[in-house]
């Protein structure tokens, strides 16, 4: 399915756009804020570069271009890359639980702290893709684990003068959200297709990144994603199913099978730009939902049927929406 990871490295600051700015009315507040891009922004890039380089026909892009993301990469190992932590595992600094299914309901076991005493709450939401499936304890211990690498800071900002480059007299400075990734870290994302290397104005902003591409070598996430599902498997990108007017829990489709318990959160917004035009706002399943079915699916995410997938013209499918991976539960057969 995926055969090329595209590393991005943003050159600077990136703003964060894509959420609401920082007004004098709401100075430490930032409703709405989001990073990273999501993965319809790479494949609009690839769109776009397509129509300069021409090296493959639109058609074939439109039918065969699958892109998913986002994740994120230390930049000595590029290849074995962070994705979101299964929701069933709960690792943090103190501690670290594990939901397993026994009796038909949720039971949830701690290793340091008695959940019946004291709450645990996680402090890492990523892992690195070659410890799926490892033990909490074991991702925690091996120190596999670690919390979103951006920090979202605020500046201000000139607003230049529209007949010189001077900023205004009045009212001239703003604050503005920003988004500032350590320089060791890159964001990632999956593609069927390759992107060229250089330098690309990216994002809402048209802020610069630098571009790598490269084929995909880590073996142990290509068996993964090629790893038929059973009854249990792990989002590692939002999820939205339904039709193009509502959002469900999971695909409403006849031949999906019956989903008997969830591990979710509170839904997330999701929403993005196609040919300019902004997409139906509507909700997501967030990352690191389990879902535990009555019957296994075996097939991998890459070979569910489109018809679970709401579209737009495009299918979510295309742009990675609820790409997962296969996990182990204690209990599940």
């Amino acid at each position: 399915m995926f055969k090329y990871q595209i590393t991005i490295n943003p050159l600077g600051l990136m703003y964060g756009s894509a959420g609401a700015f920082l007004s004098p009315e709401n100075l430490v507040g930032r409703s709405g804020a989001k990073f990273p891009p999501e993965a319809a922004t790479v494949a609009g890039l690839m769109f776009s570069v397509n129509k300069t380089n021409e090296k493959f026909s639109p058609v074939e892009l439109r039918e065969n271009l699958f892109v998913s993301g986002p994740f994120w990469c230390k930049n000595d190992d590029k290849g074995n890359f962070y994705v979101p932590i299964p929701r069933h595992k709960i690792i943090a600094k103190t501690g670290v639980a594990e939901w397993h299914y026994q009796d038909s309901q949720w039971q949830i076991k701690s290793k340091d702290i008695d959940p019946k005493e004291e709450k645990l709450e996680p402090d890492y939401s990523w892992q690195t893709i070659d410890s799926w499936n490892s033990p909490a304890d074991a991702i925690r211990q091996n120190k596999k684990a670690d919390t979103s690498p951006w920090r979202f800071i605020s500046f201000l900002h000139p607003k230049i003068k529209s007949s010189e480059r001077c900023v205004e007299t009045e009212d001239g400075l703003f604050l503005e959200n920003s988004v500032q990734m350590p320089a060791d870290t890159s964001l990632v994302y999956l593609s069927t297709y390759p992107l060229p290397q250089g330098w690309y104005r990216f994002g809402g902003e048209n802020h610069i990144v630098e571009i790598e591409c490269k084929e995909i070598k880590n073996q142990k996430f290509l068996d993964l994603i090629n790893q038929p599902i059973g009854r249990s498997f792990a989002l590692i990108t939002p999820a939205v199913w339904g039709s193009n007017r509502l959002s469900h829990r999971y695909p409403q489709h006849d031949t999906f099978p019956k989903t008997i318990q969830m591990l979710t959160d509170k839904p997330v917004p999701y929403r993005y730009r196609a040919k300019g035009n902004l997409g139906r706002g509507r909700y997501a399943v967030p990352t690191g939902s389990v879902y535990l079915l009555n019957e296994p699916l075996n097939k991998p995410w890459w070979k569910w049927d489109e018809a679970w997938f709401p579209k737009e013209g495009y299918s979510l499918k295309k742009v990675g929406c609820g790409l997962c991976l296969p996990v182990d539960i204690q209990g599940v057969a």
